[in-house]
């Protein structure tokens, strides 16, 4: 049996370099103490089914960190003692959440409060046991009505036998994808896309075609090529607040996608994540081709993830059908007590106001990046959870990744997201921090590691 296995994630650049995260990692949670012996290369090399050349790799990686140290005859070790660097976060210290791309929790969102209070009102209702029960898999009638009522902001009227009500944005897009796509076909996605979707892709052996951006989104004439060249069934798009480059797709360009669409009989799938949280932003794809469009709408990034309510908007009843059939085979249906609440909130105005403060503290959080980084490349939103962060010419994103993490820092590069080549770019998420002094306070340690050449990495050696 192995004195250490590393526990990989898949899909995050080379696989060398997920080994040295991994071995760091397990360094700084204690899992991994000083003078633990590692497994021979080979051996680890053999159990990970890799060359040899990636582990050796890897452990250069890791002395090169200062994470370990090799013995003539005897082998490699984990170091004495964590490597001492100004700026640099001693192992297992607690790490700043800048990967994770949710909404903040201000106090004046009063989430704790009125999660308590909303369930405990929806329970004592004169049908409150109901929300206990076993519901319809395309979600109960009162539920989508107040769904059709909360998208009219943005789409307008919204037939009822249209909406389906899911957990999660995320289980929506898993079942329109199976919808959509048979294992082989092709969907469009913008070369930088949500790494949600690739995840499905890879799950249900689809492949996903990169259309290249620019400053509005998908480039239509990219998209005009990519599917006369591949024949796709349908393409994907983020058009308001994209994930990850902030990017928000004006009216004209939305109108030129679905020209597209509707050129070469595909479908949209139109993720509408951010929708909700700018107060102003072009009407959605769905308003515009409806026929065509699968629109989804998620209450995680404008209130909070544990709700796990999302809505759909099919291009029909017969779509309707089949998407609650997906849902019924998949996960039977939305918890009911969660779409209850979610309904609860939005037809007495709390998920209005809950949004409204979530708002005006993301805001605040970009002003606080906008200071903290300023002379560093990036694009943001003002009302949107995180930017994208251009690197200086120093940094390789690798190098930036285990530094960070070695700091006390956790960022995305842009390896999750890319459909092909990646740039030299992170996203740094301000959301999860718990509050603006802690965020501040990563910020200004990012800039610091960022003012600092990769050569800081070897000099802890």
């Amino acid at each position: 049996m192995l004195s250490w296995m590393p526990q990989l994630e898949t899909g995050h650049g080379p696989k060398y370099r997920a080994i040295a995260e991994a071995l760091l990692a397990d360094v700084q949670s204690g899992r991994l103490k000083p003078g633990h012996r590692l497994p021979p290369q080979r051996q680890l090399a053999k159990e990970l089914r890799v060359d040899l050349t990636t582990v050796t790799r890897a452990f250069n990686e890791a002395r090169r960190m200062g994470l370990i140290e090799a013995n003539t005859g005897r082998g490699s070790y984990v170091r004495g003692q964590a490597p001492e660097q100004n700026n640099v976060a001693p192992a297992g210290s607690p790490v700043i959440d800048l990967s994770m791309n949710m909404p903040p929790q201000p106090p004046a969102a009063k989430l704790r409060e009125r999660i308590k209070e909303g369930i405990a009102g929806v329970l004592s209702s004169p049908h409150g046991l109901m929300h206990l029960h076993y519901q319809e898999s395309v979600g109960a009638g009162p539920d989508r009505t107040a769904a059709a009522r909360w998208l009219a902001g943005r789409l307008g009227a919204v037939p009822i036998d249209r909406v389906v009500v899911t957990g999660g944005a995320q289980t929506a897009l898993y079942a329109i994808v199976r919808i959509l796509a048979d294992p082989g076909d092709a969907i469009c996605v913008s070369d930088l896309t949500y790494p949600g979707l690739r995840a499905i892709a890879e799950q249900l052996n689809v492949r996903l075609v990169p259309v290249a951006m620019d400053g509005e989104g998908i480039d239509p004439a990219a998209l005009e090529e990519a599917c006369g060249r591949e024949r796709p069934k349908a393409v994907y798009c983020v058009p308001t607040i994209h994930n990850p480059t902030t990017t928000t797709t004006s009216a004209k360009r939305r109108e030129a996608i679905a020209g597209v669409a509707r050129r070469h009989g595909i479908a949209i799938i139109e993720d509408d994540a951010y929708g909700a949280l700018p107060r102003q932003a072009p009407a959605p794809i769905a308003a515009i081709a409806p026929d065509l469009t699968w629109h989804i709408a998620t209450l995680s990034k404008c209130v909070t993830p544990a709700l796990r309510t999302a809505y759909v908007v099919t291009p029909g009843f017969a779509d309707t059908l089949r998407l609650a059939a997906e849902v019924r085979a998949m996960s039977l249906m939305m918890p009911p007590l969660m779409a209850a609440l979610a309904s609860k909130w939005i037809l007495d105005g709390t998920l209005d106001a809950i949004t409204a403060a979530i708002r005006e503290e993301s805001a605040a959080r970009q002003s606080i990046a906008g200071r903290v980084l300023q002379g560093i490349e990036f694009q943001a939103h003002r009302e949107g959870h995180h930017l994208w962060l251009t690197l200086p010419e120093r940094w390789r994103r690798a190098d930036l990744n285990l530094y960070a993490r070695q700091s006390g820092l956790a960022l995305v590069s842009s390896e999750a997201f890319a459909v092909g080549p990646a740039p030299d770019t992170i996203r740094v998420s301000l959301g999860a921090a718990q509050n603006q002094a802690v965020l501040e306070r990563g910020l200004n340690l990012l800039a610091t590691v960022l003012s600092r050449g990769p050569g800081a990495l070897s000099s802890i050696v």
